[in-house]
């Protein structure tokens, strides 16, 4: 088997029968118990997220304002990436995966799954916020100055068109990966381990005061969609997927978008300008620090 370029590439030699094992080898590498920890850690990061949603909006802002919101979010990739960055490398957005997949940092085959499981943990969150603000005194609405549906899943402002919101979704997510990727570059600007969780969860801070009031700053297709399909589920019906003009498609595509194109910028203007040869110490230490933000798996071979 060969890695080129983060394309996972079977090398063939023996005809049909030796795809078949080393398919099988592949899936058997594939550690699920991982997988489950992934689903409760993105649990816990959606639980302050929607939480904090939960708590401005039930009470109409009397506990608390967007700035709130913001927090919630921020402090809970924050502490998703504390808590799990030693046990799973803390993959907490399936766009950020994506890129790290184009960048050979991460393997292509655990892509899906990790997708899958991020969905199913965001799910289960928004399940458990219901559960936590549940009451008996209105109806589940999706749009309109009572509608709750925004607690769990993104929709865009009454002015923001479809179109207008992949942009935005495009512009904020790339600025995601330029600011994940710099935290782990230790060939651009050392930062030490304890600090780049810190410093994630203030990148999706930021990203929330400048650029949430167009559509919620989704910039993770597992955030929201989970989410969006438990409401859909639960009795907000089918207006969540026609709310905003059809709206649901976009946190899931344009992030993936905008992760790739954050992730081509920062290559081409600044890791680019990095030495091409780095000594196996310097290997090291990246493949450290980009554990520490939850970007990458390493392979020192």
């Amino acid at each position: 088997m060969a890695e080129c370029l983060g394309v996972y590439v079977l090398i063939v030699s023996s005809g049909s029968n030796k795809v078949h094992q080393d398919s099988l080898k592949t899936f058997r590498n594939l550690n699920i118990s991982e997988m489950f920890i992934y689903l409760f850690f993105f649990m816990c990061l959606q639980l302050f997220g929607c939480g904090s949603a939960a708590q401005v909006i039930t009470s109409q802002e009397r506990n608390g304002q967007y700035l709130s919101i913001n927090l919630g979010f921020a402090l809970g990739v924050t502490f998703g990436v504390f808590v799990s960055r030693g046990v799973s490398g803390a993959h907490l957005n399936p766009a950020v995966t994506l890129s790290l997949c184009s960048l050979g940092r991460c393997r292509w085959i655990k892509l899906p799954f990790y997708a899958f499981f991020q969905v199913l943990g965001a799910f289960l969150a928004a399940a458990t916020v219901a559960l936590q603000y549940y009451g008996d005194g209105g109806q589940l609405t999706v749009t309109g100055p009572t509608s709750t549906a925004g607690i769990f899943s993104t929709y865009p402002a009454d002015y923001l068109s479809v179109w207008g919101g992949v942009i935005d979704q495009v512009i904020g997510t790339a600025a995601l990966l330029l600011c994940i990727l710099a935290l782990g570059d230790q060939s651009n600007t050392f930062i030490p381990d304890h600090f780049q969780p810190l410093l994630a969860g203030a990148s999706v801070l930021v990203i929330g005061v400048s650029m949430g009031s167009n559509s919620g700053y989704a910039l993770n297709p597992a955030r929201d969609f989970g989410p969006r399909v438990f409401t859909y589920i639960a009795g907000w019906g089918e207006d969540v997927f026609r709310a905003g003009g059809g709206w649901w498609w976009v946190p899931i595509v344009a992030p993936c978008i905008g992760a790739l194109l954050g992730t081509l910028v920062y290559e081409l203007l600044v890791e680019v300008h990095h030495p091409s040869q780095m000594s196996d110490d310097q290997n090291l230490s990246d493949c450290r620090s980009l554990e520490a933000t939850g970007q990458h798996e390493c392979d020192m071979k």
